[in-house]
C-alpha cells in the first residue's frame, strides 16, 4: 500500500499499521461469517442452551428467551443471520462502522450472558480456563479498535460506497475550490 492510501479519515498510518489493521478486521469478519454460517448450516443449532445458562445481569431475559419458543426462533435467526451479514460487512470492508457496532452490540451480549467469572460454572466445556477476561471480551476489544482506527476507506469497499468522504476526494474538492 502506498503511502497516499493509507490516509484514513484524515489520519496518516504507516503501510505496516494499515496492514495490521486491514489484517485484524478481515480476521474478525472471518470469525463472525463462519461462525454464523456454522450456525445456519447444522439444523440442530439453537441458542437456547446458551441463554438457558445465563447467570449475571439480564439473566432473567435471557432465560425467558430461552424459555419461549418464538422468541427463541427471532434470536437463532438474527444471531446466525447477523453473524454472516456483519463478517462479510468487516471481510469485504462495507458499512463497516455499522457493523463494528453491531459485532459490539452482540459481542457484548454473549459476554453478559456468560461472563467468565468466579462461582460461575457451565455445562458447556470452555477451551481453557478464564478470569474476567475470555476471547469475547478479546474480540471486543479488538472490535473496538476497528471502530477507533477504520481502514475500509482505505482497503474496502467503503472506499467505493463513500468515496464522496475520502480525504483525497476532500483534498480534490479544496483545491478545486
Amino acid at each position: 500500500m502506498t503511502q497516499q492510501s493509507d490516509a484514513i479519515l484524515g489520519r496518516n498510518y504507516t503501510g505496516l499499521q494499515t496492514t495490521a489493521l486491514v489484517f485484524l478486521r478481515i480476521l474478525v469478519g472471518w470469525h463472525f461469517f463462519y461462525e454464523g454460517l456454522a450456525k445456519l448450516l447444522n439444523q440442530y443449532w439453537t441458542a437456547a442452551g446458551y441463554l438457558a445458562e445465563s447467570q449475571w445481569w439480564f439473566s432473567g431475559l435471557f432465560l425467558n428467551l430461552a424459555a419461549n419458543p418464538t422468541a427463541l426462533a427471532f434470536v437463532d435467526f438474527i444471531n446466525s443471520w447477523g453473524l454472516v451479514v456483519i463478517g462479510l460487512g468487516l471481510m469485504l470492508g462495507a458499512f463497516t462502522r455499522v457493523f463494528t457496532i453491531a459485532a459490539m452490540v452482540l459481542l457484548f451480549l454473549y459476554y453478559i450472558a456468560a461472563p467468565p467469572f468466579v462461582g460461575y460454572v457451565y455445562s458447556v466445556p470452555m477451551e481453557g480456563s478464564y478470569l474476567i477476561v475470555n476471547k469475547v471480551l478479546i474480540e471486543l476489544a479488538a472490535v473496538g479498535v476497528l471502530l477507533a482506527f477504520p481502514t475500509s476507506m482505505s482497503f474496502g469497499l467503503d472506499r467505493l460506497i463513500f468515496w464522496k468522504k475520502s480525504p483525497e476526494y476532500q483534498a480534490l474538492q479544496r483545491a478545486n475550490g
